[in-house]
């Protein structure tokens, strides 16, 4: 997949990643696995790497 890196913007803080910065290849391959992006986290919750829906929806208080 083509993409220009974002790095600048990027809320991945996932050692060692090899999509960060490039958000079309990341949302790709997180929705491959049916889970959320860093972006839409909170930094705490983010730091966790659990990108499932469910965390997500406890980070934004929905459970």
């Amino acid at each position: 997949m083509d993409c220009k890196p974002n790095t600048k913007d990027c809320a991945c803080s996932y050692p060692g990643c090899p999509r960060h910065g490039r958000c079309c290849e990341c949302v790709a391959y997180h929705r491959g696995k049916n889970q959320v992006t860093a972006c839409f986290f909170s930094p705490a919750a983010e730091r966790t790497y659990d990108r499932s829906i469910a965390n997500l929806a406890r980070d934004k208080g929905l459970l």
